[in-house]
């Protein structure tokens, strides 16, 4: 499953801000995620719990919001959001149009719940 290798790589870069950042534990990861970029948000889904058990981001609720998909027409110039399956300039119809966004998976957010500062002894 590519999915789980998504997961994988995903929660290195979580782990990671969360120990920069002395959290003691993930809340909430949201993605971007692009109908082009090759990943199947409910594959991902399914694989996220296992790609979390036992880490920082255990207990982490995941989002995702999908991306338009955007292309810019090599014939006139004019940017469209299209269909996954009609990848068409939105102004003259061309078919001659270059991606612009909507092939990505990105991280946008990661919520951390930080580690408490025990009191000092008084």
């Amino acid at each position: 499953m590519h999915e789980l290798s998504v997961c994988l790589s995903l929660l290195e870069q979580v782990e990671k801000i969360a120990r920069e950042r002395n959290a003691a534990r993930v809340v909430r990861i949201t993605l971007s995620i692009g109908p082009l970029s090759g990943v199947e948000p409910e594959l991902l889904r399914q694989a996220y719990p296992l790609a979390t058990a036992g880490t920082v981001a255990e207990e982490a609720e995941l989002i995702m919001e999908i991306a338009n998909i955007l292309v810019r027409c090599s014939q006139c110039e004019s940017e469209s959001t299209v269909p996954p399956n009609k990848l068409l300039c939105g102004s003259c119809g061309d078919f001659r149009t270059h991606v612009i966004s909507g092939d990505e998976l990105t991280l946008l957010r990661v919520e951390l719940d930080r580690e408490a500062v025990p009191p000092r002894p008084t």
